[in-house]
C-alpha cells in the first residue's frame, strides 16, 4: 500500500475520531442536561450505539449510500491524493476551531467543503474541458438539507411534543417524569444510532475515493460498492473511530446544545431526540449526508417553541446559523490554500 495512501487513511480516521468528540454533544446534550445520565455514562451509551450503527447499515439497510454520496460529490477526473489530503486538513482545522469555541458546526459540511475546495483548486475552475468539477446531482440535495434537516427536525419535534402533552395531560407529573427519564435512554440511543450511521459513512466515502483513485491508476475500474465489499475493514475502522471519539466527549458543545438554546425536561428530551433520529434515518434512506448538529439543534428549538417562542434563545440560534452558512465556504477556502502549499512540495 503506497505510503501517502496510508497517511490519508490515518488522517481520515483522525477526522472521524474528532467528529466523534465534536458531535458527541448532539447525542448526549439533552440526556445530560436533564440529568438522566452522568456525562461519562452518556458518552459510553452513545458510543455503543455509534458502533452498533455499522450492523444496521451493513445487515439491515445493506448499503452505505451516504459514503457513496461523499465519494462521488466531486468528479473523479479531478480527484487525487493531494486533493483529498488538503480537504482533510481543512476539515480537521475547522472542526477543532469550532470545538474550541463551543460552536456546534457540521463535521459533514466541513468535510464536503474541504473536498470540493481542494478539487476546485486542483482544476483551477468550476469546469474543465466541458466536465463539471462538482457533481451537482449529489451536492445540491446536500446543500438543500443544510436548511431542510433542522426544519424537519423542528417540525417533527414540535408535533411529537404536542402529541405527548395531549396524551399525558392527565398523568401524574412525578410518574410521567420517571417514565420519560427511562424513555430518554431509548430515544438518545436511537439518535446515536442515526449519528453513527450518518457520520461514519462520510469518512468511508473519503477513504473510498482515495483507494478508487489508486485502483484506477493501476488500470482497475472499481465502483464504491466493490470497494466496500473488498475492504470491509474500512467501515469497521470508521465506525470504531467515531465511537472512540464520542467516548472523549465535547463538553463545551454539550453546554451550548443542552442549555443555551433552551432548557429541556426529560419529556422534551425524548421528543427532541426522537425527532432527530427520525430525520437522520430518513436521510440515511435517501442517501443524503446531513448534519447531526443541525438536525438536533432544530429539534431542540421545536420542543422549546411548544412552550412559547420566547423560550428559544433566538440570538444563540442566529449565531449558530452563521457558523453553519460559513462552514462550507471557509473549509473550501482553507482546503484550496492547503492544496497550493502541498503542491509546492510535490
Amino acid at each position: 500500500m503506497p505510503s501517502f495512501l496510508v497517511i490519508i487513511i490515518i488522517l481520515a480516521l483522525v477526522f472521524d475520531y474528532i467528529n466523534g468528540f465534536h458531535d458527541a454533544a448532539n447525542s448526549i446534550a439533552t440526556i445530560v442536561s436533564t440529568k438522566v445520565l452522568t456525562p461519562f455514562q452518556a458518552v459510553l451509551w452513545a458510543a455503543v450505539f455509534n458502533f452498533a450503527a455499522f450492523f444496521i447499515a451493513r445487515y439491515v439497510l445493506k448499503e452505505f449510500k451516504i459514503g457513496n454520496a461523499i465519494a462521488s460529490s466531486v468528479n473523479m477526473h479531478f480527484v487525487n491524493p493531494h486533493v483529498i489530503f488538503s480537504g482533510l486538513i481543512a476539515a480537521i482545522c475547522w472542526n477543532l476551531l469550532t470545538w474550541w469555541f463551543g460552536i456546534p458546526s457540521s463535521s459533514s459540511h466541513t468535510l464536503l467543503g474541504g473536498f470540493m475546495g481542494a478539487a476546485l483548486a486542483h482544476a483551477g475552475a468550476l469546469s474543465r474541458d466541458g466536465i463539471a468539477v462538482i457533481n451537482y446531482a449529489k451536492v445540491v440535495p446536500i446543500f438543500l438539507f443544510i436548511f431542510l434537516a433542522p426544519l424537519i427536525g423542528m417540525v417533527v419535534a414540535f408535533v411529537i411534543t404536542l402529541i405527548i402533552m395531549n396524551v399525558c395531560r392527565r398523568a401524574n407529573p412525578y410518574r410521567a417524569d420517571n417514565w420519560f427519564r427511562r424513555l430518554q435512554l431509548l430515544s438518545s440511543g436511537l439518535l446515536s444510532l442515526g449519528h453513527g450511521s450518518n457520520d461514519a459513512q462520510k469518512v468511508m466515502g473519503i477513504i473510498g475515493a482515495t483507494m478508487i483513485w489508486y485502483a484506477n491508476q493501476q488500470g482497475h475500474q472499481m465502483s464504491f460498492k466493490q470497494f466496500i465489499d473488498g475492504n470491509m475493514w474500512v467501515p469497521l475502522a470508521s465506525f470504531t473511530a467515531i465511537a472512540l471519539g464520542t467516548l472523549s466527549g465535547g463538553w463545551k458543545i454539550v453546554k451550548t446544545m443542552g442549555t443555551r438554546i433552551t432548557k429541556v425536561t426529560p419529556m422534551e428530551g425524548v421528543a427532541a431526540e426522537t425527532a432527530g433520529a427520525v430525520t437522520l434515518f430518513l436521510s440515511d434512506k435517501l442517501g443524503i449526508p446531513v448534519s447531526t448538529t443541525h438536525t438536533i439543534t432544530g429539534s431542540i428549538m421545536g420542543v422549546g417553541a411548544t412552550r412559547r417562542l420566547s423560550a428559544v434563545r433566538w440570538g444563540v440560534t442566529i449565531n449558530l446559523l452563521w457558523a453553519w452558512i460559513l462552514t462550507i465556504p471557509v473549509s473550501a477556502l482553507v482546503a484550496a490554500v492547503v492544496y497550493f502549499i502541498v503542491t509546492l512540495f510535490k
